[in-house]
Order: structure tokens, then C-alpha cells, then sequence
């Protein structure tokens, strides 16, 4: 009896030594056997290398990326497939697939809703919300007089403020543009509930981010008069057509 157990202890050690767990020169080699081996019969199980549950990441990883590139261009051939067929069932989803490529999505809306039917503010909004400015007079988002009308300018307003000051929102909203605009420099446009916008040109800083929900008077960026930029630019644009500031605001127009 003791001769079989001391054979089977021997085999056990040769097929260690053959699969080099007792090597002191090179790593220890992990094999998955393909059918029970004697040692399994005594206790010894092999155990899973890290590299094998690696590769299995590395290989969702990829098939997740195909599979999203798949699902793209078959949304693309099928937006294209759709403005190709030329059939009346067909007319509304065009104007809707039409409508959602070209309009800007209501963020600010969809944050109202939101705050309307579950009594808070979206996450990204700020946590405290100043209710009490609702009633209080619009005010310009700079303190300064008006150099250029909106006569003059076309779409907007000029501000010169006498010293450096902080522009702050009209109305709250949530933003959809921060970064330099061709014409204005460094920008921010803010999109209110009624779908309307407010822009801000020529700022010599920017304190907001794209998508973040502003308050009413909370600060965007700041204006420090300069040579070459002695004047704030503000415009408030609605159903694509630009608004007279001074039609909804109280401001001082230098004579």
C-alpha cells in the first residue's frame, strides 16, 4: 500500500518538474491541462495565469469598438438610405432626422422639465439656486455704458466699462459655446428656457465650461480694458434673429 502512494508521490514530483514549478531559474509556468490528470485525483489543481484574464479584457475591449463601428456606419447608410427614397410615409422622420441634425438640442429646456417635475436641479446644475432674482430688473452683463448701438453694430451692443470687471449672465441657462469666435474673440453663449440666446464677446478670460448650467448673475468671465479691446460685445438672439438689448434691459447709451 505504501509502495503505490510513495509511486504516486514520485509522478506527482516528475510532472512538477517537467512543467517547472520547482525551476529556480525561470518563472513558474501555469498550464491548463485539457483532461484530469492523476494529481487532480489528489488535490492539485492548476490555477489561471493573470495574462489569461488580461487577454480576455483586451478582447471585449476590442469587440465592444467593432461593435460600435459597425452600428455608426450602418446609422450613417441608413440616415443616407432615408434622404434617398423618395416616398410620402417617409416625410416625417426626414423632417424629424432633418430637424435633429441641424437644430441645437434645448439644454436649458430640458433643465427647466427637469427641475418642473422632480423639484431639482440636474447635477450639473449649480446646488444653490437664487429664486428670489426672478423679479428683479434685468441688468447688462457688464458694468459700463453703451458705445456702439444696436443700430450701429446690427446684432448687438458694445459695453466700454471704465476699470476690470466681471460678466455675468443675463438670465440662467445653460452654456453652449465657450472658446474664441472668429469676430469676438473669446466668447460664451448662453441658451435660456425660451429658446433664446445670450452672447458675450470680446471677454479677456472665460470662467464657465460647454454645457455647464449657469445662474442668473453668475459670472462667466472677466474684461480688463485694453488698447486693442476697450469694449464688451452683448447680443441676445431668438428664433435666429438678433434682439435690441436696449429694448429689454434699463442701460445708460453714452449720448
Amino acid at each position: 500500500m505504501s509502495n503505490g502512494i510513495n509511486r504516486v508521490r514520485k509522478s506527482i514530483n516528475q510532472r512538477k518538474k517537467l512543467r517547472g514549478l520547482h525551476s529556480k531559474d525561470t518563472k513558474a509556468k501555469q498550464l491548463i491541462p485539457r483532461f484530469p490528470q492523476e494529481e487532480e485525483k489528489h488535490g492539485y489543481y492548476p490555477m489561471f495565469s493573470e495574462s489569461d484574464f488580461s487577454s480576455e479584457r483586451m478582447n471585449s475591449r476590442i469587440s465592444g469598438f467593432i461593435l460600435k463601428g459597425m452600428l455608426s456606419v450602418m446609422l450613417f447608410f441608413g440616415v443616407a438610405l432615408l434622404f434617398q427614397v423618395d416616398s410620402e410615409l417617409l416625410t416625417e422622420p426626414k423632417n424629424w432626422t432633418s430637424n435633429a441634425l441641424t437644430e441645437e438640442f434645448p439644454f436649458a429646456s430640458v433643465n427647466q422639465w427637469y427641475q418642473d417635475t422632480f423639484g431639482a436641479p440636474l447635477a450639473l446644475t449649480p446646488g444653490d439656486k437664487d429664486t428670489k432674482g426672478d423679479s428683479q430688473p434685468l441688468v447688462l452683463p457688464v458694468s459700463g455704458s453703451v458705445s456702439q448701438s444696436f443700430q450701429a453694430n446690427g446684432t448687438g451692443i458694445m459695453i466700454a466699462p471704465d476699470e476690470a470687471s466681471e460678466v455675468s449672465a443675463l438670465r440662467e441657462g445653460a452654456v453652449i459655446f465657450a472658446g474664441n469666435d472668429p469676430e469676438t474673440g473669446k466668447t460664451v453663449i448662453v441658451q435660456h428656457t425660451d429658446d433664446s440666446k445670450t452672447i458675450y464677446g470680446n471677454l479677456s478670460s472665460i470662467d464657465v465650461h460647454l454645457y455647464q448650467f449657469v445662474d442668473r448673475n453668475q459670472k462667466l468671465g472677466g474684461f480688463v480694458p485694453a488698447a486693442e479691446n476697450e469694449t464688451v460685445y452683448f447680443a441676445i438672439e431668438k428664433d435666429d434673429t438678433y434682439i435690441d438689448p436696449v429694448q429689454v434691459i434699463k442701460v445708460d447709451e453714452t449720448p
